[in-house]
């Protein structure tokens, strides 16, 4: 190899050092709070306030997990079920809705169509904690404050699925498609459900995994709309749980172990449905 293959080789290889270190260091922040979490679930509550969390004494996961469930009169499965029915029954409302608002957008020709979707993009680049106080005095007006509908109505519009639900029609649902149904007869109804919303299926599953993330860690909404902690998400309700802990300790351990169960639904969303999230994300690149 000659000295100027050799200068123009070096460039490169630092580079890949330089983004192999990145990355590196990216994989090991994102994981050490999870390995943490994992570590401080399996100890007890003398445990978490010594020097002793990576050693292989004070084992007590079944037995955090069994008070976790006992606290309080078994309030944390309550929420549990409470968190599913809120972020998997919302996100699969809610991205049916998108998808289809979205599709309307790119498919049909209505007056200020544009106008209207610049709307929807102004719409995303809104904060949801400003629009928690208007979504109370108006839920409060209809008589559903502290009741499920106060949190489930509002998670179920999404500006930024419609506008998902736009591009994913435009890469996924070719007009000639459409062109094609209606002339064998069918309307418009019958075009959508049976031949768009399949083409449309991995864009469904991406908007449906944005919608699940966002509901599930969804708490400022839960706190102004709910004061009934039968009714509470588990966000809110381990919020309600840490903030005692500072009083009674014996919260600490059930926190913690009520933490690792809250990621485990939307770690297994992302596993079990990573196919249809990855060809969603890359719908009309090769446009």
């Amino acid at each position: 190899m000659s000295a100027a293959d050799s200068s123009l080789l070096r460039p490169k290889l630092l580079g890949r050092a330089t983004v192999n270190v990145v990355v590196a260091v990216s994989v090991l922040y994102t994981l050490l709070p999870v390995l943490w979490l994992v570590l401080a679930s399996a100890k007890n509550r003398d445990a978490l306030f010594s020097s002793d969390l990576l050693s292989l004494g004070d084992f007590s996961f079944l037995q955090n997990m069994k008070d976790l469930f006992a606290m309080d009169g078994g309030l944390y499965g309550r929420w549990y079920v409470n968190s599913l029915l809120y972020a998997v029954l919302g996100a699969a409302v809610g991205a049916l809705v998108s998808v289809a608002c979205g599709y309307a957008f790119d498919k049909y020709r209505f007056r200020h169509k544009e106008k209207l979707f610049g709307l929807v993009l102004a719409a995303v680049m809104v904060p949801q904690t400003v629009l928690a106080l208007p979504l109370y005095l108006m839920a409060s007006e209809a008589g559903l404050v502290n009741t499920f509908w106060a949190v489930f109505i509002p998670v179920l519009f999404n500006p930024f699925g419609v506008y998902l639900g736009r591009i994913f029609a435009r890469g996924y649902v070719p007009d000639e498609v459409l062109e094609a149904a209606r002339v064998d007869g069918a309307g418009e109804l019958t075009t959508y459900a049976r031949v768009a919303l399949r083409m449309l299926g991995p864009g469904l599953i991406t908007v449906f995994l944005f919608q699940l993330t966002a509901i599930w860690n969804n708490f400022f909404l839960p706190m102004v709309m709910l004061s009934d902690q039968d009714l509470y998400p588990v966000s809110l309700g381990l919020y309600q749980w840490n903030s005692s802990a500072s009083v009674s300790p014996e919260y600490y351990p059930v926190v913690i172990m009520g933490s690792l169960l809250a990621v485990l639904p939307l770690i297994l969303a992302f596993v079990l449905l990573q196919r249809f999230w990855r060809s969603g994300l890359t719908a009309g690149a090769v446009k």
